[in-house]
């Protein structure tokens, strides 16, 4: 990307909601106009907003449809992009201005970015220091004395810092020259860096109880399950024949001295020439150690004949040896194991009707926002359906968890207190989503921080690039996107492995590659995941294609989706042919 030169300044304003950052580059600007300073303002909003009136023109045109709507009278000019699926970045917006008719671009936001800020900071605000944090604050405008070497400004003394704009547009102040490359998120983590910070402050409940096989079903194996008998207990036939003795087979005839069904047995000692009728799953008399298959037997009368010249016979043949399966004190189950149809089998077999498990997780889920209702309700204005906890209440059935859902929470401080207070005493594991990424309301990392150590991150993915991770009292606490694609994808890369390892599973999700039928978009240095469908072409290769658009919003393309299609940072693009990585959804969403 290109550089921006030492003569267009790039100057940010950082501080909390409250502290009137508005207020005084509104009172500023006409200063700097004063001044000769052309500048520009990029200012960064968390919430949604409009800058067209509904029923002009433009507004009209947009709604219908228009990605991009330029508009232009003979005093100005503004051009509307709709982003739906991704905000643009800061370089991205620097290069919309025209670099040759200014001197000078303040930011009003984006205070994670690595670029010159001036801290804005009132006392009555409350809140704390950013500048002990932020390495880019060049100095502080503040209405107490700030323990720093920073210069130091009154933020009520408007000419003091007007100066002091002037002096770092005109040149007078030490500042970098930028690239734009600089202007990322300095705390921004990988996939797999945040999924290891994240399991790194995990620790396995040890916590068990035993249950009746009837209730088993999706749990964990808490100890290795012994066999307490051989599996088969004895030497049994495979199918239904005649059991002889292996050193006879070359015999032409054989005497019929019994028969022996399923639950029975026969207890003679087989002898040369004999030949038992034997049923599948029946023990094989003493001696006798072949069984032929009944198909390739004649019976007459008492005599038994068998067509060798055509079937040959061979000794030990559709024998099953007791303890082939499992041996007497062998592992049948190892703990750690999730219970399956298989394994619940497994354990009937052994005789078994209980099963110790570790004891089921509890994870406490809500969702915030003003906006945000609960379905089954009429629909108010500028409001959505939570589906959110929906869709994580059905996943965490999958991973075996008890869900206590406190519903959806209220935007005011009180009320997120005392639900995570609540949640921290009843939960192993806390699951919020929407309004705790990095910008949200200050009020929630207020909350969070009084009530425990929560790290607020930017992954380097998409969908899901916010999630906040840490502990409410000592109970392990996920703050998710808001979208409900973004909530499913971080569930799957963030909350399925780290509840795994509470649970003491050795478990790592399956991924498969395959080849991409069709462009796959992506950005260079992230991870990208798009819902796609898998499948074996014609000539057996597993193929794989989008389910069509893929905005973070869009559940439709999750609930058509059989896995998740995975370009990794080091993978620019897929074209049609190339090899990616597809994460299987089956069973787990």
């Amino acid at each position: 990307m290109s550089q921006i030169s030492a003569s267009l300044p790039l100057l940010g304003f950082a501080a909390f909601s409250g502290t009137g950052k508005t207020t005084l580059l509104e009172a500023m600007l006409p200063k700097l106009v004063e001044r000769g300073i052309r500048i520009a303002v990029i200012k960064h909003a968390h919430h949604n907003f409009d800058i067209d009136q509904e029923g002009k023109d433009s507004y009209r045109l947009r709604k219908a449809g228009a990605s991009q709507m330029l508009i232009s009278s003979r005093y100005r000019r503004a051009l509307v992009t709709e982003t739906p699926e991704e905000e643009a970045n800061l370089p991205h917006l620097i290069a919309q201005l025209d670099q040759t008719a200014l001197d000078l671009i303040l930011v009003e936001g984006f205070k994670k970015l690595d670029f010159p800020k001036i801290e804005l900071h009132r006392e009555e605000v409350g809140k704390p220091w950013l500048h002990p944090d932020d390495s880019n604050i060049i100095a502080v405008a503040a209405n107490i004395p700030a323990n720093t070497h920073l210069p130091q400004m009154d933020i009520n003394n408007l000419d003091q810092i007007t100066d002091f704009v002037v002096d770092f547009a005109q040149g007078k102040l030490e500042k970098p020259s930028l690239d734009c490359s600089d202007l990322t998120n300095s705390d921004m983590l990988s996939v797999d860096e945040g999924r290891a910070k994240i399991l790194d402050q995990i620790t396995t409940i040890a916590r068990t109880e035993t249950v009746s096989l009837e209730k088993a079903l999706g749990q964990i194996v808490a100890q290795d399950v012994l066999s307490p008998v051989n599996v088969p207990q004895h030497t049994n036939s495979a199918m239904d024949g005649y059991a002889i003795r292996g050193e006879d087979s070359e015999q032409a005839a054989f005497t019929v001295v019994g028969q022996v069904m399923a639950g029975h047995s026969y207890d003679k000692p087989l002898e040369a020439g004999q030949a038992v009728r034997i049923m599948t799953g029946a023990p094989v008399p003493l001696g006798a150690d072949t069984v032929i298959m009944r198909e390739q037997a004649e019976q007459t009368d008492n005599i038994v004949r068998f067509d060798i010249a055509q079937f040959g016979i061979k000794k030990g043949q559709n024998v099953r040896q007791a303890g082939e399966d499992l041996a007497l004190g062998q592992v049948a189950i190892a703990a750690g194991s999730t219970i399956t149809a298989p394994e619940l089998g497994m354990i009937a077999s052994l005789g078994l009707d209980t099963v110790t498990i570790t004891q089921p997780l509890k994870v406490a889920i809500f969702s915030t926002g003003d906006e945000v209702q609960q379905p089954g309700e009429e629909q108010k204005e500028n409001c959505i359906y939570d589906s959110n906890r929906f869709t994580l209440r059905a996943m965490l059935s999958k991973v075996g968890c008890e869900v206590i859902d406190f519903g959806i929470i209220e935007d005011n401080e009180a009320s997120l207190q005392k639900t995570l207070t609540a949640a921290s005493e009843q939960a192993d594991m806390i699951l919020s989503s929407g309004g705790v990424s990095v910008g949200d309301a200050d009020y929630i990392k207020t909350v969070l921080d009084a009530l425990g150590q929560i790290n607020f991150w930017r992954i380097n993915m998409r969908p899901g690039r916010p999630l906040a991770f840490g502990q409410i009292q000592d109970t392990p606490f996920f703050g998710l996107p808001g979208n409900p694609v973004a909530v499913m994808v971080a569930f799957l890369q963030f909350v399925e492995p780290a509840l795994r390892k509470m649970q003491g599973c050795d478990w790592q999700a399956t991924c498969y590659t395959a080849i991409a039928t069709e462009k796959l978009r992506s950005r260079p240095g992230r991870t990208e995941y798009t819902r796609g469908i898998y499948q074996l072409d014609a000539n057996g290769r597993l193929t794989v294609q989008s389910t069509g658009q893929q905005g973070s919003g869009i559940l439709r393309s999750m609930s058509e989706a059989n896995c998740l299609i995975e370009i990794l940072p080091e993978q620019p693009n897929a074209e049609i042919g190339d090899k990616v990585r597809v994460i299987p959804l089956t069973g787990r969403i």
